[in-house]
């Protein structure tokens, strides 16, 4: 038993289900329950739609009549009804109905390219397909009925009862995902499956008395779709269906969830961050107070974002669910609850936490061996969570025989392709085994995209890559060689695969002569992923997005002709709309870098505009009434002065100052996670102990505090005289870096740069409040810059030398503050003492470069 409580394996708890029956059978208890309850709102514009339980459960007895009526059901395969409607009180109801009537769904999406929609309806064979009214699809031959249509038909039909086939192993749901051969593939979910998953989140995760509403807002066709809707149901609760549109749209979405004070949410990461953004730009500290439970799942949840989550709602007591699993394990079989972010101490990653109830997770080796705990290996699912199958018996190797079950429940394993380790009853994730990815919470397998970009008719050959994997600057990337005599761009082949692919499977195309090869003849795929990074960070004359000119006015169209291409210049093929004066830069692909890029862009051109107001700007109708043509125009903003002030730094901002530069350089440092996992937060927190006294005595240091949040401390620059630095005795791994530093730095303040004391202020080290979002990063470190340099002019100092790792910095200190550069090296040739290249993996194009102010 010893060594068995050693291996990777965890078990959730062994509950019996309370509801040995099929989803439309526990709605009939429930309904009966809360009759008079309203069990669906949707309001979109002028149209308002309420039905209650009781209304709700006569109508879709009449439409599940109807549907048994016109379909006939062939015992011999699956009895599937697909769906391709648009989120509005319809859909719901007509998926309640489909289970009533004895069969499943099968979730179509309207703006799925046809050649998929065909795939699709060819091998999962439904018995018909229910759509709006302005469905434009095509379904070959199978049977399609209008919403509308099929309500009309169901009048005849009396509201009574059904009589149920309770099965709980009968389909429930079909749920189509990316394939590893690059064929979609169909996952099919028992109701069973469903039940147990829904079971475990009402014992875990139960809704309050107070919590009478929930939000439908999920695609169908994300298996995260379905708790959202029948964990709300089987509850007696109402279910608030949000329009796409609205989803979409932060301001209104967030209006939505404040007026239905909605209490939990489902989302990925890339929406989470996409609205903690948005509430940073408001000034609203009491937005969303109701929200206590925010799930996300579907992608790698960063640390970073789970901190800027908590630096928002920490007086709230909010919960932040990290959810993981995949279609085949009913959307979730691991979860993790983060309260705040002490549980996150010493954790490179947010784990994904603890299987789900009748479920178990093993880690293993290739040939199916468990593997010692701490180890990383394949994770592998058995228990109720488990779906079964895919359609027509596809991909038969993801569920295999489980070789370390007892109970009979696990005789079956699902092999999911992902790396894990478990750490003291916890798993991490790893990332993947194979080509799968996650795009916007949606499993994509690389060689599906490959394979449909390698059909194009003008292409000779193709791949495809993920740029930064999990990442919240993500990008989906497709290297091609043309054909012979063809002249295509890539901008038009991108056009041709929104016929093949959906939306957010199509990758930017990159056009090259050759594909790289390594020695062996496999392609080069990081020569291939560095072109990508360097093609990203400046346009290099590469096909850009389209600038559209309607609706700016006259008086500044001059100014748009500017603004809008150096946007698209900037952003170039990793945009994916039209900039035009609606357009928000960081919608259109913009990022915290890019944007100061297009700042610089502007400032040659003899255009102006502070970064704060660009960052902070919604849309391109913000920024064109910011900018001026003004030579002499200043780019610091100057309501900064009002928003933030500088304090010299006293012996009371210790464990503040403290805690941020550890945070800072622990989670971002450019030089220290080439040492990793030989650095340590405790190393920072011992470098700050040697280093305080003479910080605070010198009085060359400040931070930047907040007179809008509470005098939040924002930013920290910790600064000394050249000439009168204190002898600091590093004895970790952070020796290293501090070695490499006076490396580049010794010889240029001896040859360069102008001797003695009281000459040169050394900008030593700037660290930035970790939950910042990246627009608030910039405008911190511009108000810092702005210190510097009246602190600087203030003690008389002749200039301010610094040496910046990251590209940020680097470029705010080249492109914007007009440092002048010394010295550009590259950070992976330098050899230390003993011989060894202690940044020897960093990739060429990271730079160490040292600069110069002159006051």
């Amino acid at each position: 038993m010893g060594s068995l409580q050693q291996q990777s394996t965890l078990k959730g708890k062994k509950v019996n289900s309370e509801n040995e029956a099929i989803i439309p059978k526990i709605f009939q208890n429930i309904q009966a329950q809360f009759s008079k309850q309203i069990a669906i709102i949707y309001e979109d514009k002028s149209e308002e739609f309420k039905i209650t339980y009781e209304e709700l459960e006569c109508l879709t007895n009449k439409l599940a009549k109807t549907l048994k009526r016109l379909c006939t059901i062939n015992n011999n395969r699956d009895a599937i009804i697909a769906v391709s409607m648009k989120p509005t009180y319809n859909l719901p109801i007509t998926l309640l109905a489909i289970l009533k009537s004895g069969m499943a769904y099968l979730p179509l999406d309207a703006e799925f390219p046809q050649a998929r929609v065909t795939h699709i309806i060819d091998e999962s064979q439904p018995l018909m397909v229910i759509v709006d009214d302005d469905n434009k699809l095509l379904y070959g031959k199978t049977p399609v009925m209008r919403y509308n249509e099929l309500y009309e038909e169901s009048k005849i039909e009396s509201d009574v009862g059904l009589i149920y086939n309770e099965d709980p192993e009968q389909l429930a749901i079909v749920l189509y995902t990316s394939g590893s051969t690059g064929v979609p593939k169909g996952v099919r979910i028992p109701h069973a499956t469903l039940i147990n998953r829904l079971e475990w989140q009402w014992r875990e995760l139960p809704y309050t008395d107070k919590e009478q509403k929930t939000i439908f807002k999920t695609a169908l066709t994300f298996v995260d779709s379905a708790p959202e809707i029948w964990g709300s149901l089987l509850q007696g609760r109402t279910i608030v269906v949000v329009p796409k549109h609205v989803t979409k749209d932060p301001e209104k979405f967030i209006n939505v969830l404040e007026t239905h004070k909605i209490q939990r949410l489902v989302l990925v990461p890339s929406l989470l961050q996409s609205m903690l953004m948005y509430l940073s730009l408001q000034d609203n500290g009491r937005s969303l107070k109701s929200l206590r439970l925010w799930i996300c799942s579907g992608e790698i949840l960063p640390q970073t974002l789970a901190k800027e989550f908590f630096n928002r709602f920490a007086d709230y007591g909010h919960t932040l669910a990290n959810f993981y699993g995949s279609t085949e394990v009913m959307g979730d079989v691991t979860y993790f609850l983060l309260n705040n972010t002490s549980q996150l101490e010493d954790m490179d990653k947010v784990p994904i936490g603890r299987p789900l109830d009748n479920c178990i997770i093993y880690i293993v080796d290739k040939n199916l061996n468990l593997v010692e705990q701490g180890e990383i290996g394949e994770l592998v699912v058995a228990g109720r969570n488990l779906a079964a199958g895919y359609i027509r018996g596809r991909d038969s190797h993801r569920f295999v025989n489980n070789p370390h079950a007892v109970d009979p429940e696990y005789s079956t394993i699902y092999r999911t392709g992902d790396y894990a380790k478990i750490i003291k009853g916890i798993v991490i994730y790893e990332g993947r085994t194979d080509s799968q990815i996650k795009v916007r919470g949606h499993r994509v397998d690389l060689s599906e995209v490959e394979r449909s970009v390698e059909a194009l008719p003008s292409v000779d050959k193709a791949v495809v890559l993920c740029y930064k994997p999990g990442d919240l600057a993500q990008a989906l990337i497709a290297f091609i060689t043309l054909k012979k005599g063809t002249k295509i761009t890539g901008l038009q082949l991108e056009n041709y695969l929104q016929n093949q692919l959906p939306s957010y499977m199509i990758p930017h195309i990159i056009i090259i002569d050759s594909i790289p090869l390594l020695i062996n003849g496999k392609t080069d795929r990081q020569t291939l992923l560095k072109l990508y990074e360097t093609s990203n960070l400046h346009s290099n004359g590469r096909d850009t997005i389209d600038c559209d000119y309607t609706e700016v006015p006259d008086e500044q169209l001059d100014k748009a002709r500017v603004l809008f291409p150096t946007v698209a210049s900037v952003i170039g093929r990793s945009g994916r709309y039209t900039v035009n004066i609606n357009a928000n830069f960081y919608d259109l692909g913009g990022n915290s870098l890019n944007s100061i890029f297009t700042v610089t862009q502007l400032k040659k051109q003899g255009y102006h505009i502070a970064i704060s107001d660009f960052l902070t700007a919604k849309s391109m109708r913000d920024i064109l009434d910011k900018i001026v043509m003004d030579s002499n125009h200043q780019e610091i903003d100057s309501n900064d002065s009002v928003k933030f002030i500088a304090e010299p730094i006293n012996d009371g901002h210790r464990s503040t100052v403290t805690r941020m530069v550890t945070e800072s350089f622990y989670l971002k440092a450019d030089l220290e996670r080439w040492l990793s996992p030989n650095i340590k937060r405790s190393d920072y927190v011992e470098l700050m102990d040697t280093l305080w006294r003479p910080i605070v005595d010198k009085e060359l240091s400040f931070i930047i505090r907040s007179t809008e949040k509470d005098g939040t401390v924002l930013g920290v620059a910790l600064n000394f005289d050249a000439y009168d630095e204190p002898d600091c005795v590093v004895t970790s791994k952070l020796a290293i870096v501090f070695e490499f530093l006076e490396y580049l730095e010794g010889p240029i303040r001896a040859n360069k740069l102008p001797c003695g004391k009281g000459k040169i202020l050394h900008c030593y080290m700037m660290a930035t409040n970790e939950n910042l979002t990246p627009a608030e990063n910039v405008i911190i470190m511009n108000k810092m810059e702005e210190e510097c340099l009246n602190l600087a002019r203030r003690k008389g100092f002749v200039g301010i030398f610094t040496t910046n790792t990251s590209p940020l910095t680097q470029q705010l200190g080249t492109d914007v503050y007009n440092y002048e550069v010394l010295l550009d090296y590259q950070v992976n040739q330098y050899v230390a003492p003993d011989g060894s290249k202690p940044f020897g993996d960093a990739p060429d194009d990271q730079r160490a470069i040292c600069s110069w102010k002159t006051i």
